[in-house]
């Protein structure tokens, strides 16, 4: 079957379960993430800059982490169990959220959640490109976005209901918010199979230089290009911040992410397929586009139809990129590197995430919000220099 006739339900089922245990986690990540800034800043007495800090550092952890367990992955010549492993410790830390009495314990949790996340990303996208044929690669990863950002609106969704319900009682919202952790652990553990993989040669350190230099220049345009891209999009607990400028009610405030992440998962599986079958360059500065579109409007005021519209736009780009930097890492690395691949990927993709968040908190306090917006378009155009630089040396 073709490209781009190809249905969805051609899709292995490992690559659907591994969806829905991103779904699941997402769901208990979300509902604490979604009102983890506005309990850092209202009830522990955070600023911006800590806000910002935390939430870079947390991001970075998780996507260093990554470069060892890809590359462990590779190594073992195993997927499964360092996921499962990842997903489990994201799933005991949740509890630290509930008890946590001053901002120390709040950073001490997100470090280990995170830590958690970046254990389980690299194996799990290897084990995503593993078990889907290649000429499906771009729609399975965008299907495995899809399910996983579905939990990432559902997340803040009940997170809303929970908070009506119990007058704001942040901390009983994160003791429910390990429960779906904990079903996303079992999924895992019962519901995937691992494909036998062939492993005739000498298992050698897959990070040694020999092993590196494996990986072309097209593969390492993708990385610089992944962290310039990260640079641009900050952290997305300073939209929650900028949703509470507005005077939208604490408790409702985390449908500005319901309304991001809607967008996200209803764009993310039919821009992953369209990447199948377009140039991904193109694809990918237009999703520069949509972001400085999405900077220019949050920056302009903080009404709540403004930052709704900013969101908005905010989570087409997100459908429009993520998957698709996934699936040109898989199409340029070796697929015995794989995992090492998206460690290295994600390695400069959380520099840039802790440099980004950082300069996102001093903005905010030193010259407000839209001038943090600003700074993020500004980086948006640097990427898309980068894109059109390319292009024409390609031409």
């Amino acid at each position: 079957m073709s490209k781009s006739t190809a249905p969805i339900g051609k899709i292995p089922a490992g690559v659907w379960v591994l969806g829905f245990v991103s779904l699941l986690m997402d769901i208990s990540s979300e509902m604490i993430h979604s009102l983890l800034p506005l309990f850092m800043v209202g009830t522990l007495g955070a600023t911006a800059l800590m806000v910002g800090l935390i939430e870079g550092l947390a991001e970075a952890t998780a996507l260093i982490v990554k470069v060892f367990s890809g590359a462990l992955s590779d190594y073992l010549g195993r997927r499964k169990g360092l996921a499962l492993f990842g997903y489990a410790l994201g799933a005991l830390t949740k509890p630290l959220f509930a008890i946590a009495p001053v901002i120390g314990v709040v950073l001490t949790a997100r470090l280990l959640d995170r830590v958690g996340k970046g254990i389980r990303g690299a194996p799990r996208d290897a084990l995503v490109a593993d078990i889907a044929p290649a000429e499906l690669r771009g729609a399975a990863f965008g299907l495995r976005q899809s399910l996983d950002t579905v939990g990432a609106f559902l997340g803040p969704l009940l997170a809303v209901g929970l908070m009506l319900l119990w007058a704001n009682d942040f901390r009983a919202v994160f003791w429910v918010a390990v429960i779906p952790g904990l079903l996303a652990v079992a999924l895992l553990l019962f519901g995937v199979r691992e494909p036998q993989r062939q492993v005739d040669e000498k298992r050698t350190n897959p990070i040694r230089r020999e092993n590196l230099k494996r990986l072309s220049a097209s593969y390492w345009w993708v990385v610089g290009l992944g962290a310039v891209f990260t640079l641009a999009r900050f952290s997305e607990a300073f939209l929650v911040l900028r949703a509470q400028q507005g005077g939208i009610p604490v408790a409702l405030v985390p449908l500005v992410m319901v309304a991001m992440n809607l967008v996200y998962a209803a764009s993310a599986y039919p821009f992953g397929k369209l990447s199948d079958q377009m140039s991904h360059n193109k694809l990918l500065a237009l999703g520069l586009a949509v972001l400085i579109a999405a900077d220019l409007v949050l920056a302009m005021n903080d009404h709540w139809i403004t930052v709704l519209a900013g969101v908005a736009l905010w989570g087409v780009h997100m459908g429009m990129t993520q998957g698709l930097l996934a699936t040109m890492v898989a199409d340029t690395a070796p697929a015995d590197l794989r995992g090492t691949a998206y460690g290295c990927f994600n390695l400069m993709s959380g520099l840039a995430m802790l440099v980004a968040s950082v300069v996102a908190g001093l903005l905010w306090d030193r010259l407000g919000a839209s001038f943090t917006f600003y700074a993020g378009a500004g980086f948006c155009v640097i990427a898309l220099a980068g894109l059109a630089f390319k292009a024409h040396q390609s031409a």
